[in-house]
């Protein structure tokens, strides 16, 4: 008679979809995390995640593929494939790698004060008189770390609920001046890799 470990219902019902199920978050996951490191110019983080992406994926879709007629597995596919695209984002956003370039614009006065602000703060700051729609605006830029804008976008709703301000993702600098960044000893390196670098 044949001994079983665990009862055969549960391991194809339960355990085995719940093992896609992990793995396919793990490759999402992964997916999202090096689709951000190729957009940061990361390239040799990059492959390596791509390396154990592609293993992970390939045992998920094995599981699926030995057994089509358990609907078990499809599901466990599907409801990992969408959790692990939430995850890994919110892995990103944790993690808050490399920096941005904030527009600051202002129409009432207020632009010393957020320059003085960001100049206090060691952001590496420039200011100009623009011309908007409705007349003359200041108009800062400023090269920040991603982890710094919650309190600097803070700072500006607190002193100027209505000025404008817009936030991109830098990839290469020349030159400039930075806030120094207090480094995490777990996401310190990847920081470091995912610093803009010089143009050659």
């Amino acid at each position: 008679m044949a001994f079983y470990l665990v009862n055969p219902e549960i391991f194809n019902y339960v355990i085995i979809p719940l093992l896609i199920f992990l793995a396919q978050i793990a490759n999402v996951c992964m997916e999202t995390l090096r689709i951000v490191f190729l957009s940061k110019g990361m390239k040799y983080l990059a492959p390596v995640i791509a390396f154990f992406e592609i293993i992970i994926w390939l045992l998920a879709i094995v599981g699926v593929l030995n057994n089509l007629s358990n609907i078990s597995y499809f599901l466990a596919y599907a409801f990992g494939f969408a959790l692990g695209t939430y995850v890994g984002l919110v892995i990103e956003e944790k993690l808050s790698i490399g920096m941005v370039i904030m527009r600051i614009i202002t129409t009432d006065g207020s632009g010393d004060g957020i320059m003085q602000f960001m100049q206090a703060e060691n952001y590496g700051t420039t200011c100009l008189d623009a011309k908007g729609a409705r007349g003359g605006v200041t108009m800062i830029i400023s090269l920040v770390n991603r982890d710094d804008v919650p309190r600097i976008t803070r700072h500006i709703e607190e002193t100027n609920p209505g000025a404008f301000f817009s936030i991109e993702d830098v990839r290469y600098v020349n030159q400039g001046v930075f806030r120094p960044k207090k480094q995490d000893p777990l996401t310190g390196f990847i920081h470091s890799l995912a610093r803009p670098r010089k143009r050659p």
